[in-house]
């Protein structure tokens, strides 16, 4: 397959297509976003089942489950290699459902690809076009996903840096993937020289580990701070911009992301400081009554990067992520344009 166009360039390394989770020769590499950049290791798995619990496990997050999932697709084909029609639309369909379900808050987004490759597949194997055939059927649907989400997210990108002013200074909450290093990629050709600060977002920390690297990894400013310090660092470092990305967007306007954005939107809105989002609406979830906040293990938050930090005997509440109303919300970037939260419900019109 042609694969020209690419809309990796001048990214991050970790923002790469294949270091994000890459499938070939019967194997989905995922790049171990848990521990990067401590360790530059990537988790290799051999079947569908291993992809989704990889997705489970957190071993990769953002836009890096969605792509895993697209790969894991073309997995699927591989070990339906030398099945019957049947069997072969079995473990394409089971595998659609395990993947796209791996995570409950996402999963209505994440049907929307793996559904999409298994209509392909469908189509496939009515007429008989199974093996390597379905295999490069299924990696060929992956990897235009990928770009194609790439160059839309190339576009909110563009909207998020016109809103940043030159030699701004913006603070982050969490790891918006993709938009991160897209939006960083548009201040570099439109010569804005701005600083960022990241908020850590424990217990994985992908504020520090990897928003933070790939701003580093860009040559950009960067600085962390520990997630208790968002409104002391928008007073006294001058922030002009808080932006977050989104797990989804209701609606009505509500924005579901990494627990930490609604405190992090208050104090900003107490500053006067312009909270975007960047995301799309989800027409599935009209409003939060259809959402599923889920919760993790809670011994993740007794503990740093693998250390125990608690005694014996103390509990831990773990819920992934929190609800931002719209009125703490300014804009809502999108592909399309730019919306107010009241108006999110036109994106699709």
């Amino acid at each position: 397959m042609k694969t020209e166009n690419r809309q990796d360039y001048d990214l991050a390394y970790m923002l790469r297509f294949e270091n994000v989770a890459w499938y070939q020769d019967g194997v989905v590499r995922i790049l171990d976003r848990r521990i990067y950049p401590i360790r530059t290791e990537h988790i290799e798995c051999y079947t569908y089942q291993e992809v989704a619990q990889a997705i489970k496990d957190m071993v990769t997050q953002s836009e890096g489950p969605y792509t895993a999932a697209a790969m894991g697709m073309a997995l699927a084909a591989y070990q339906a290699k030398g099945k019957t029609k049947k069997e072969v639309l079995q473990i394409m369909t089971d595998a659609a459902y395990a993947l796209s379900h791996a995570r409950p808050t996402t999963s209505e987004q994440m049907k929307g690809i793996v559904y999409g490759a298994l209509e392909i597949a469908k189509k496939d194997i009515e007429q008989g076009r199974t093996g390597d055939i379905l295999i490069e059927d299924m990696f060929e649907f992956a990897y235009n996903y990928v770009n194609n989400n790439y160059k839309r997210y190339s576009i909110i990108g563009k909207y998020m840096a016109e809103k940043i002013p030159y030699n701004g200074t913006i603070l982050t909450q969490c790891f918006a993937g993709t938009v991160v290093g897209t939006m960083l990629r548009e201040c570099c050709k439109m010569n804005k020289n701005i600083k960022l600060y990241c908020a850590e977002t424990r217990p994985y920390y992908q504020g520090a580990r990897l928003t933070a690297s790939v701003a580093c990894d860009m040559g950009f400013d960067v600085t962390v701070i520990s997630d208790n310090m968002p409104a002391f660092t928008m007073k006294n470092k001058k922030i002009d911009l808080f932006t977050s990305a989104s797990d989804v967007i209701t609606m009505d306007g509500h924005v579901v992301n990494k627990v930490g954005t609604f405190q992090i939107a208050l104090a900003a809105k107490y500053y006067g400081i312009p909270y975007y989002v960047t995301g799309t609406p989800d027409p599935v979830h009209k409003d939060m009554s259809t959402v599923s906040i889920e919760e993790r293990d809670p011994e993740l938050v007794l503990e740093s990067l693998g250390t125990k930090i608690t005694m014996d005997g103390v509990k831990g509440y773990y819920p992934a992520f929190d609800v931002t109303p719209p009125e703490l919300v300014t804009g809502i970037i999108t592909d399309k344009g730019i919306y107010t939260p009241e108006s999110i419900n036109k994106y699709f019109e």
